[in-house]
């Protein structure tokens, strides 16, 4: 890996927390040392995180290198997507308005709702008895 155009980007989604590094090479992609393939088992985690590359037509064009930890497999996947986002938006401004359109900057801000005391979860409540 070497340090002459290397782009880095953080991205957030629920609990995790990506680090992303891009640079221009040949589409390889590595989570936490492991490829792509080996880390995200499902075919949809990884179409969420090539969405951004395949809308730009850069899928051959960048190599990224990201460190993933927090929440699960899915909050990992959409904190990925965001980074890698950035990174393109970083490495070409041109980009902005296509993954701008396609919702790629945005960062969701949905995160899970606290426990309320006295009821068993977030929202549901304990069965209502009259008598």
């Amino acid at each position: 890996m070497k340090n002459s155009k290397r782009i880095y980007a953080t991205g957030r989604r629920k609990r995790s927390i990506a680090r992303v590094w891009a640079e221009p090479g040949t589409g390889k992609v590595v989570v936490n040392g492991e490829d792509l393939l080996s880390y995200f088992k499902r075919d949809t985690l990884r179409m969420v995180i090539e969405q951004p590359v395949d809308q730009c037509g850069m899928l051959d064009k960048m190599d990224v290198y990201a460190t993933v930890n927090g929440g699960g497999l899915t909050g990992q996947a959409g904190a990925l997507r965001l980074g890698i986002s950035r990174c393109m938006v970083a490495m070409d401004e041109s980009l902005r308005p296509t993954l701008r359109a396609g919702g790629f900057l945005t960062r969701d801000a949905r995160i899970v709702e606290r426990k309320k005391y006295g009821q068993p979860g977030a929202r549901k409540r304990f069965q209502f008895s009259k008598r």
